[in-house]
């Protein structure tokens, strides 16, 4: 797989909550590449943009959930996913620990966490593209 670019695709089917990831990746100094509410629109924007990170939604509009889009997105691109999702359902961590998770976050997500996460996440992202 080729060299992952040093930005954050955020991927969430409401708006608001899209925004105020954003809002807080940009805050910590990183670069959103986009978002995308749609399982499709989030492999697609991820294949052109090659993010490092996804901040990955379960539930999605249209066809396919998260674990969908993180599959094909992990398999195509190489992007660590951070989950964030509502449910603690057992099928739905069970559907989400398939892909393997860089980390599961549950809404609401504070944004002190949402920042540890995500560099420890960005640090061992980069860590791996070091080799």
């Amino acid at each position: 797989m080729s060299t992952l670019e040093d930005c954050v695709l955020v991927v969430d089917d409401e708006f608001l909550i899209a925004e105020t990831l954003s809002i807080q990746i940009r805050d910590m100094g990183l670069t959103v590449c986009g978002t995308a509410a749609t399982a499709a629109d989030a492999i697609a924007m991820a294949k052109a943009q090659r993010p490092r990170l996804v901040l990955m939604d379960m539930r999605l509009k249209g066809a396919g959930d998260g674990v969908d889009a993180a599959l094909a997105i992990h398999e195509s691109v190489g992007s660590k996913v951070i989950f964030i999702t509502a449910s603690r359902e057992p099928a739905t961590l069970e559907r989400i620990n398939m892909d393997h998770p860089a980390a599961i976050l549950y809404k609401p997500v504070f944004g002190r966490q949402l920042q540890t996460v995500v560099r420890d996440v960005w640090a061992a992202a980069a860590q791996d593209a070091a080799g």
